[in-house]
């Protein structure tokens, strides 16, 4: 399944694996398919880490899912290598929800090394297709701190609209 962010600084084409990461995928296409993404941000840019979203609004407030938690699936041999997409998540290894992260570099202390709280790492479920660039470009713009959350860009890199594409 191939989905596509048209954001605020250019379009980014994902190729999901919903072999790999079935439940993943599943989830990511219910939001893109109630327009969940729509209106959201990129709120947490690290260069050379990576940049997150799915959660925020340009003001910084979060916007609830109806779904529950997944269950993790990051045991499925996919790595956090750049380029690839995954599910953000609390301490807690299987409370992915909505957000999700675009690896900049290869961070293999994120991937899967063992079915423990702290070996459960972070599910890979596709990666960009299209507009690395684009990505790179979030990645270079200023940030701040608001509140309590840190490494949010300065000025707001939304998410306009997220849809499906025909493959």
């Amino acid at each position: 399944m191939r989905i596509v962010l048209e954001t605020s600084m250019g379009r980014i084409a994902l190729q999901l694996d919903g072999e790999a990461a079935p439940n993943t995928v599943e989830n990511i296409h219910y939001h893109v398919e109630n327009d969940f993404y729509n209106g959201l941000t990129f709120h947490r840019v690290i260069p050379g880490f990576m940049i997150q979203g799915g959660g925020f609004t340009p003001q910084m407030e979060q916007r609830q899912t109806p779904r529950p938690a997944l269950k993790n699936e990051a045991n499925n041999g996919l790595k956090n290598v750049r380029g690839t997409v995954a599910m953000a998540r609390t301490n807690d290894p299987h409370s992915a929800t909505n957000q999700f992260f675009v690896n900049l570099a290869d961070n293999a202390f994120l991937d899967f090394t063992s079915e423990t709280p702290r070996g459960w790492g972070y599910t890979v479920f596709g990666r960009v297709i299209e507009g690395m660039d684009v990505v790179e470009q979030i990645a270079a713009v200023s940030t701040r701190t608001v509140g309590p959350y840190e490494n949010v860009p300065t000025e707001p890199v939304t998410i306009e609209r997220a849809h499906v594409e025909d493959s």
